[in-house]
């Protein structure tokens, strides 16, 4: 049988994570091991005092950096050299299976010829607002895809899309690919998904793996989220130069609107063109922050580490 492991980068993890980790110790394909790439031990310290954390998931290993050592692509990377299986999954502290058979719908579309990555289907929250609810539906939908490099003229950017809030990789061909760029503010998941479309490979999105997860962000969150998004792709033009993203960013603003007049929720359409106004704003800023003052770029940035 393959074997199978779950690599979770962690900062300052909440009971979510612990609910997380008893879901993935439950999933119908067994995880060999999970693996915590965690940020400050101090904060993982805090979350298992006084619980039997290590007795309960002795299939858990935990490695410590500090918080000027993460990165988003050497971090995961160095996750990937504890892991010896043939298939890994990336997770985030805060996304929670929405059953058994995540992990089992993600390794049947790696199973397939030429599948480098296999991402899940993120499903709001309960308690999320209908804006956040329609965000989710609109960027996974209920059917499944597979994008190679035949469909970069139908999908444009969203050829690469892939997100590492769950999401499986074939190991070897992770390794044969160089894994993950070593020193970037965000986008490692696109990134990689780009260099295995352009290698002939697969992305498949698995819309049968389902996980909970979603965040109503707030203008300001908003803004420096898209910052480090205008970041990432001002510095990465070999992947973004030829397919930008702002013509999708456009559909999905006329269809929220188009939505929430139809489901009678005219009087949200103000904040959703407000909290859009700061998206763009951000990733303006991000996509030419070689232009902008140092100060102005780390203040406006939510990776204050990677300036350093």
């Amino acid at each position: 049988m393959d074997k199978v492991d779950i690599i979770i980068p962690a900062y300052k993890p909440g009971h979510k994570f612990l609910t997380l980790i008893e879901k993935l110790e439950h999933q119908s394909v067994p995880v060999n091991q999970i693996i915590v790439m965690n940020t400050e031990q101090k904060y993982f310290d805090r979350l298992i005092y006084g619980t039997s954390f290590q007795k309960d998931y002795r299939n858990v290993t935990v490695k410590h950096v500090s918080k000027r050592e993460f990165d988003h692509g050497k971090t995961r990377n160095q996750g990937v050299q504890c892991s010896d299986a043939d298939y890994f999954v990336m997770m985030t502290q805060d996304a929670v299976p929405a059953d058994e058979y995540v992990v089992e719908e993600l390794l049947k579309q790696l199973r397939e010829d030429h599948v480098a990555v296999a991402y899940a289907r993120q499903l709001a929250n309960e308690d999320s607002s209908e804006i956040e609810k329609y965000t989710r539906n609109f960027n996974y939908p209920d059917q499944s895809v597979i994008k190679t490099k035949a469909d970069l003229n139908k999908y444009g950017i969203k050829t690469f899309f892939c997100s590492n809030v769950c999401a499986a990789y074939n190991r070897k061909i992770f390794d044969e690919l160089g894994g993950f760029v070593k020193h970037t503010i965000f986008n490692e998941d696109m990134l990689f998904a780009a260099k295995a479309v352009e290698a002939g490979y697969g992305i498949a999105y698995t819309a049968q793996a389902r996980i909970f997860h979603s965040h109503d962000y707030s203008y300001r969150e908003q803004l420096h989220r898209n910052f480090d998004l205008g970041v990432s792709q001002a510095e990465h033009p070999e992947v973004f130069a030829a397919y930008p993203s702002e013509s999708e960013g456009i559909r999905y603003v006329r269809q929220i609107i188009r939505h929430l007049s139809e489901v009678g929720m005219k009087r949200k359409i103000p904040h959703v063109i407000l909290q859009s106004g700061f998206k763009y704003i951000g990733y303006l800023c991000g996509k030419h922050y070689r232009c902008l003052p140092r100060r102005m770029v780390v203040a406006m940035s939510s990776a204050k580490e990677y300036w350093k």
